[in-house]
């Protein structure tokens, strides 16, 4: 059995302990220590990172009452080694673990609904409800939480007897049953107890701030992503950066850019609109210019998709049996191929395909496609087919 500072005390970053074990385990080695202040990967937190007697701390995991510390370089076995923390890391990790509890609580206490599911990642945690919550209500929760924050409440942790655990009601993701050992309660003064093995902070004040980022229905619930603390500040400073510069291209004050967006999106629209209609008129002219040509093999620059479609079927209303519109560069070349039903589109482009390297399908009386190879070929096949 490892002791675990860790349960007693979140801000230990140096402590001392004795090699109990080392073993060799691929291209890393497994320690064991008669105690150790690194938390094991566990209930949604990752694992504390740090070093060990001098080795790099890789990771850490329990094992059946043990903690296994995996590290880069071996420690002889009865040495008393000195494990540091990667403070940062783990400062940030009780803010996301409490700030969990806090939302978790809040959400319980008015929905009445557990958290099923937690995970704190490198830059967002979320957390997993079994009923929809709706935005409005989420904001809600956000200001509630936030103002627990404000009102810097303790945040305790105890190993209550039986009888004494009898009584609590306890907020748990687990079946207390299901725990290894006395049961510990993390509680959040007049908010929240829950029994929990992860690090938190000592009051609430320390979380600085509670930010919900996103939420999305999950599995019949909804999953709410979160951010807390540090995190909570370099996301509000990053998105404030973003609407800053968009407030100066578009030469709007930073609370009106949703209207400026909006306009900005339906001028777009319209001279899209505008755009199409144009490049209709134009593509009629240049089909008009084939009037009563049986054949047309034609190579026109900058044409989309839907261009060349509305093409080749322009031509085909012109009196064109087959009429194949290309567009691209040498070795990349977009096609639309019609025909007015006397060719069989898709036969032609099958064998034209498996000829220049291409891909592409569609309907006996047009097809669409790519081709990777010159036009030089392309006007070959053409010509070898009499179609030019």
């Amino acid at each position: 059995m490892t002791e675990k500072l860790f349960e007693k005390d979140s801000y230990l970053r140096r402590f001392t302990a004795t090699v109990t074990r080392c073993e060799e385990e691929k291209d890393h080695w497994v320690v064991e220590l008669d105690r150790t202040a690194f938390f094991p990967e566990g209930g949604g937190q990752p694992s504390d990172r740090g070093t060990l007697g001098g080795a790099k701390l890789l990771d850490v995991r329990s094992a059946k009452g043990a903690v296994e510390h995996l590290t880069d370089a071996p420690l002889a076995v009865g040495q008393t080694v000195e494990g540091e923390i990667d403070w940062e890391r783990r400062f940030d990790l009780m803010q996301q673990h409490t700030a969990d509890h806090l939302f978790s609580a809040l959400v319980h206490r008015r929905f009445g609904l557990e958290n099923i599911g937690f995970h704190i990642g490198e830059e967002i945690t979320h957390m997993d409800f079994g009923a929809e919550i709706t935005p409005v209500e989420i904001d809600q929760l956000e200001l509630e939480a936030n103002r627990l924050i404000f009102a810097n409440l303790p945040v305790t942790v105890s190993w209550p007897g039986e009888e004494e655990l009898a009584g609590m009601a306890l907020r748990s993701k687990k079946e207390l049953d299901e725990l290894e050992g006395p049961v510990r309660v993390v509680e959040i003064k007049d908010v929240d107890l829950c029994a929990c093995c992860g690090t938190h902070v000592a009051h609430t004040g320390e979380l600085g701030l509670l930010k919900i980022t996103a939420c999305q229905s999950y599995k019949g619930g909804v999953r709410v992503f979160m951010v807390a603390g540090e995190r909570a500040v370099r996301l509000a400073q990053r998105e404030h950066r973003q609407v800053e510069a968009v407030s100066g291209l578009l030469s709007a004050k930073q609370p009106e850019i949703v209207a400026a967006v909006t306009r900005v999106k339906n001028d777009a629209a319209q001279a899209h609109l505008q755009l199409g209609q144009l490049q209709g008129q134009l593509l009629g002219c240049k089909a008009a210019a084939y009037t009563g040509e049986n054949y047309v093999v034609t190579f026109e620059p900058g044409l989309s998709p839907e261009d060349l479609r509305r093409y080749a079927l322009l031509l085909c209303e012109r009196g064109a049996a087959l009429a194949a519109v290309f567009s691209g560069g040498e070795g990349n070349y977009k096609y639309a191929l019609a025909t007015d039903g006397s060719i069989d589109a898709r036969a032609l482009g099958k064998e034209m395909n498996g000829l220049l390297s291409g891909r592409g399908g569609g309907k006996p009386e047009l097809i669409q496609g790519s081709l990777a190879c010159e036009q030089a070929q392309i006007q070959i096949f053409f010509s070898q087919k009499g179609y030019c």
